[in-house]
């Protein structure tokens, strides 16, 4: 089975502009996000895929010299820039990773990727809240393929799996189960405002920079120190329309 990580990245943002790249630990954001990607059991590869814009050439030239799969494609329509990007490929599944998710769960990735291993489906389906910014997910390339093609809507263009959300009936799909440890919704561990910054440069300087730590270990702490979870505890998420 051929899996590869695409992490979806640019630099606009309406709350928090060029947030991928900025420090983190004694990296950055957009390194932390690539690490965890390659700590993902039995992926072949990871890509970035960022737009033509050139706000986006930052990326880019990250990439290049950071020996970084970079690939280039539409800035609104990420359903198609994924679908163009992973094509040369020609992947059995794709794992969809946002790069404002510096903590990104490999341990978890790897288990989502070993029950597709064992029972091969379209989807997986999480069984279970997770902090936002720690979840992945798994699509096969004959699903991303049938929606590209399908009657889409623009949230369905936006958000790539959205569709096999909303049309559920239309494909198959496989249940993961979250671990209890894990099933933290009211934490936040994603980067769209100054406040969610500041939570991750905590946690960054918490664990000395080291990019591998284990999300289990980051929610434990998130836990142990709720000032620190109280930094971005207010957020609201965008909604998807």
């Amino acid at each position: 089975m051929k899996t590869i990580v695409i992490i979806q990245a640019r630099m606009g943002s309406s709350r928090l502009p060029g947030k991928i790249l900025l420090p983190l630990g004694d990296s950055c954001v957009l390194h932390y996000v690539v690490k965890r990607s390659r700590s993902i059991a039995s992926v072949q590869e990871v890509v970035v895929a960022t737009s033509i814009l050139p706000g986006d050439d930052a990326i880019a030239s990250w990439c290049a010299e950071n020996g970084v799969a970079c690939f280039r494609g539409a800035e609104q329509d990420v359903l198609s820039r994924y679908y163009e990007c992973a094509a040369p490929y020609a992947p059995d599944y794709i794992i969809r990773v946002t790069s404002d998710c510096p903590f990104v769960d490999y341990a978890l990735a790897s288990r989502i990727v070993q029950a597709m291993e064992e029972q091969p489906a379209d989807i997986a389906l999480l069984e279970g809240a997770l902090p936002r910014g720690l979840a992945v997910e798994m699509i096969s390339y004959r699903a991303l393929t049938k929606i590209q093609h399908a009657p889409t809507e623009e949230r369905h263009r936006e958000h790539v799996t959205y569709y096999a959300y909303e049309y559920a009936e239309q494909f198959s799909n496989i249940a993961v189960q979250v671990p209890e440890k894990l099933r933290h919704p009211e934490l936040r561990i994603t980067l769209d405002t100054a406040e969610d910054y500041a939570l991750c440069r905590a946690l960054a300087e918490a664990f000395h920079g080291d990019m591998a730590v284990p999300a289990a270990e980051v929610v434990d702490y998130l836990l142990a120190h709720p000032e620190v979870a109280r930094l971005n505890a207010h957020i609201e998420q965008k909604p998807v329309v």
